[in-house]
């Protein structure tokens, strides 16, 4: 059911005790609601991610958008702050790890919340959602085709990436991915590698994979958008979150 909701910028506390800004979108009733902390994608804190926290509030959540690029750009569009981002060697995983946790209790903090927080991201923010999942207590996490999951980012990548497959023996919580069969990366092949690891540790998980869709099959805006599976996505989405952030 589609309701009401309010959006605003907001300040939270992020890493190291940094304030830091985000977009928060909220429904108008009391509640109480779940949270979902929403993982920008590498381009930045732009109009298609604050397009998705509303998304989430129209259905319930309320959400939050941390901008990980704010110490680089204060105030600046997100065109330039992503530049500035990959000039300054792009956002380091304890750091993004520190923003994430004070997005997750700026919104535990809230009269209307249920306390039951998810992560979810694309592309970049995929594999930050899963990263987060890994490092912090959350009741379910969102990868949407999270590049570098298994392996290195290449040398000419315009930023150092890390791995994180490493990390899922420390799972918090069940983690839903989503994924296209003609992506390059995170590629058929890292998926499975993906899944057996997780597998092996006997986490909770679902992974649904889409023929005829590759990178950023989500995106409106770009060519590789492919309505049917981003249909199917968002209401597997909403599903998983009605399972595990219900009061």
């Amino acid at each position: 059911m589609i309701g009401d909701l309010t959006a605003q910028t907001v300040t939270i506390t992020g890493d190291g005790g940094d304030e830091v800004q985000a977009y928060l979108a909220e429904p108008q009733d009391p509640g109480p609601h779940g949270g979902v902390v929403v993982i920008h994608h590498l381009p930045g804190f732009d109009d298609s991610t604050k397009e998705i926290a509303r998304r989430f509030a129209a259905d319930g959540y309320t959400a939050i958008v941390p901008n990980l690029y704010w110490r680089e750009a204060p105030g600046l569009p997100a065109e330039q702050a992503f530049a500035a981002g990959l000039a300054a060697g792009g956002i380091p995983d304890d750091r993004l790890v520190g923003d994430v946790d004070g997005a997750r209790h700026f919104l535990s903090a809230m009269g209307t919340s249920s306390r039951r927080i998810a992560t979810i991201g694309f592309c970049s923010g995929g594999r930050q959602s899963l990263l987060a999942g890994c490092r912090l207590p959350l009741q379910a996490a969102v990868d949407c085709y999270g590049g570098f999951v298994t392996r290195m980012s290449p040398k000419e990548f315009p930023i150092e990436i890390h791995p994180v497959i490493g990390l899922v023996s420390n799972l918090s919580c069940p983690l839903l991915g989503l994924f296209g069969n003609d992506d390059e990366n995170p590629s058929p092949a890292d998926v499975d590698e993906l899944e057996q690891a997780l597998t092996e540790q006997d986490k909770i998980f679902e992974f649904h994979r889409y023929d005829g869709a590759g990178h950023a099959f989500f995106n409106v805006d770009r060519p590789s958008y492919r309505a049917e599976a981003a249909k199917d996505g968002w209401q597997r989405i909403l599903d998983f979150f009605g399972r595990h952030l219900a009061s």
